[in-house]
This record gives structure tokens, sequence and C-alpha cells, in this order.
């Protein structure tokens, strides 16, 4: 056995066992997403990794984090009583919950107006 694998084995039965690596592959094939989906989010550092070299790795643990991300909870209950308070959902729920709706402007006016134009196709810029 090379010296190098020697070092990484336990000495003792003790002493914890690396844990096993999953490729972005197959976590995508656990979560039912593409491999593009783990990857950029990987990337993005929007979801818990191993980096080795350019690769990207993860553990058992790594995936239950990520399940527990994108975990959403619902914000109200069958009777409209606020079921779980907005501190334990996730923060780009509590962002697009807390953004207040914009009327739209057919609803107030009637009608929509085109905008005039800002130059003519001819004009020349000075």
């Amino acid at each position: 056995m090379p010296l190098a694998l020697a070092r990484l084995r336990p000495s003792t039965e003790d002493e914890a066992v690396l844990p096993r690596l999953y490729r972005p592959e197959e976590i995508a094939e656990a979560l039912g997403c593409s491999a593009w989906w783990v990857k950029d989010r990987a990337r993005r550092s929007l979801i818990p990794h191993v980096r080795v070299g350019r690769a990207y790795r993860f553990t058992a643990e790594h995936l239950a984090e990520i399940v527990r991300l994108n975990e959403e909870r619902p914000t109200r209950s069958h009777g409209g009583a606020v079921a779980v308070p907005a501190a334990t959902t996730p923060p780009v729920a509590r962002a697009r919950a807390s953004q207040p709706r914009r009327p739209t402007t057919a609803s107030t006016t009637g009608r929509l107006r085109a905008r005039p134009p800002r130059r003519t196709r001819y004009e020349s810029v000075t």
C-alpha cells in the first residue's frame, strides 16, 4: 500500500472514516433536478459543497442541508391564521411575501396607452 493511502486510513477502529463524496449528477438524481442546477447553485455558493480541485462534491450531510434550505413551509393554515412564524421560512420566501403588490395600470385607467418615442428615426443626436 502506498504511504499516502496508509496515512488516510484510521489507525484505530474508533477514528472516523472519511465521508463518501457524491458527484453533482448523483445529487441531482436524488433531488429530481438537473446536474446543471446543482453545479450552478454550488458555483454561486447557495448550497453547501466541497471543492476538490475544480470539481464539486457533496456529502450526505450536504444533501440533507440542501433539502432543508429549499424547504418551503405554509404561511397560512386552513382557517386563515398564521401557521408558521415568518422567521422559519426561507429568506427568499420572506422577501417575496413582504413586497407589496403593485396595482396594474390597466385596472386603474381602463386602457393601455403607448408611450411617445424618445427620438424620431432620423433625428441627429448632438
